[in-house]
């Protein structure tokens, strides 16, 4: 996933001074907003990538007695676990320029 691959976002919480957050849109409640939707945007692509890869380790079973534990499924969830979180991501693409917005109502 590129996202992924591309990201330097910090892992930890990482305090963001508002006035380079909201320099884009001259409000910090529509630069808020803008990366709001991207971060439900990754989190969305996330989900469906770990999905996709914990169905190839899925074992179907009527009964409950049986849980296989396997050491890759868990490796991936660990790896997924230890990620950036989505709104991480989308405000480290906010400052570097890599959201594309645009104000519909300012168009008119």
């Amino acid at each position: 996933m590129a996202i992924l691959k591309d990201t330097k976002a910090a892992i930890t919480t990482k305090t963001f001074d508002k006035n380079v957050l909201d320099q884009k849109t001259s409000n910090i409640y529509e630069a808020l907003s803008i990366i709001a939707k991207r971060s439900v945007q990754i989190n969305a692509e996330i989900k469906k990538e770990l999905v996709d890869k914990l169905e190839e380790f899925a074992t179907y079973t009527d009964s409950l007695e049986e849980v296989f534990e396997n050491k890759e499924q868990i490796e991936v969830s660990k790896f997924y676990e230890k990620m950036p979180k989505p709104h991480a991501i989308a405000i480290e693409e906010w400052l570097n320029d890599r959201i594309y917005y645009r104000n519909t109502l300012s168009e008119e």
